[in-house]
C-alpha cells in the first residue's frame, strides 16, 4: 500500500473500509490456543484474548455493525456481547484472525516497533480509564475501556498500511519538539488521523455512544473527560515519568478523581 500514489482521506477510508485489519500474531496464537481446547472454551476467555488486541477489537466491531440487522435496536459497543450476539463458531469463521501486523510489516522493524508501542500505550489507556470509571461509580464502565482502548486505532492501521510516511512524520517530531502532531500529519498525509477516524467510525457505522466518548469537543462529559485524560496519561507516561506533561495530567485527574495531584501519583505508581 506504501508503495502506492499519495492519497487523500476519502481514498484511505475507502481503502481501510475494504482491507482486513491485521492483528498480532500473539493474539491469533492465543485464540487458535483456546479453539483446541473445546471443553474449556467460553466467550469471556476469547473476549478477554480480544480485548488485548484493539485491533482484533476493531475488526470485531466493524463485522458486527456491517452484518447489523436492520431490526437491531440495541447498538453492541462490549466484545462479550459481540461474541454471544454472534456466537463463538460464527466468530472463528467470519472474523479469523489475519492477517498478522508482523507479516503486513516484514523486513520494516522500526513501523512494527513503532505499532506494537502504540498498542501497549492503549491497553494502558483503557486500565487507567476503567479504573477511574469505577472509581466515578460508572456502572457502564466497560464502554469506557473500549473507547479508551481504540482511541488511537487510525494510528494504528496507518502504521500497517503507510509505515513510511508515519516513520516520516515520527522523525520530524523528533527534529522539532515543538512541532505538533496535527501539524506534522497534515504535512506529510494531508489530513490528521483524528479525521481519518472521525471519517471511519461513520464509514464502519460504529456504535454511536463509541464515537461520542472518543470525541474531544465532548471534553466537558465527565464519561469522556476520563477517556481523554486515561489516553493523555498513557502517552505522556510513555516518554518516562519526568515528562514535562505529566504535572498537567495529575492536576487535570485529580479534578476529575476528587483528589490531590500527589494522592494522583500514588494512585497510579509513578516512579521516581
Amino acid at each position: 500500500m506504501q508503495n502506492q500514489k499519495t492519497l487523500g482521506l476519502a481514498e484511505w477510508v475507502y481503502f481501510l473500509s475494504q482491507v482486513d485489519i491485521p492483528v498480532l500474531k500473539q493474539t491469533a496464537r492465543n485464540l487458535s490456543a483456546m479453539r483446541q481446547h473445546e471443553q474449556t472454551l467460553s466467550a469471556r476467555g476469547v473476549a478477554s484474548v480480544i480485548r488485548g488486541d484493539p485491533m482484533m477489537t476493531v475488526k470485531l466491531l466493524r463485522h458486527l455493525q456491517q452484518q447489523k440487522h436492520a431490526s437491531q435496536q440495541h447498538e453492541v459497543m462490549e466484545v462479550d456481547q459481540a461474541l454471544m450476539m454472534l456466537g463463538l463458531d460464527m466468530f472463528y469463521q467470519k472474523v479469523p484472525a489475519e492477517p498478522l501486523a508482523e507479516t503486513v510489516l516484514s523486513g520494516q522493524m522500526d513501523a512494527l516497533s513503532c505499532l506494537l508501542r502504540v498498542i501497549h500505550r492503549s491497553n494502558r489507556a483503557s486500565t487507567f480509564a476503567v479504573d477511574w470509571a469505577v472509581r466515578l461509580y460508572d456502572m457502564h464502565f466497560e464502554e469506557v475501556r473500549m473507547a479508551a482502548l481504540l482511541f488511537d486505532i487510525a494510528e494504528l492501521l496507518m502504521w500497517c498500511f503507510a509505515p513510511v510516511d508515519m516513520l516520516k512524520i515520527r522523525a520530524m517530531q523528533q527534529q522539532d519538539k515543538t512541532l505538533r502532531s496535527n501539524d506534522a500529519q497534515e504535512q506529510v498525509l494531508g489530513f490528521t488521523l483524528f479525521h481519518l477516524q472521525s471519517a471511519l467510525a461513520l464509514k464502519w457505522s460504529l456504535p454511536k455512544l463509541l464515537i461520542a466518548l472518543m470525541d474531544v469537543k465532548c471534553a466537558d462529559q465527565q464519561r469522556v473527560r476520563n477517556v481523554l485524560l486515561a489516553v493523555n496519561l498513557a502517552r505522556h507516561s510513555a516518554n518516562g515519568w519526568a515528562d514535562a506533561a505529566l504535572p498537567d495530567d495529575y492536576t487535570d485527574i485529580g479534578k476529575l478523581l476528587h483528589m490531590h495531584p500527589e494522592e494522583v501519583k500514588v494512585m497510579i505508581g509513578v516512579q521516581g
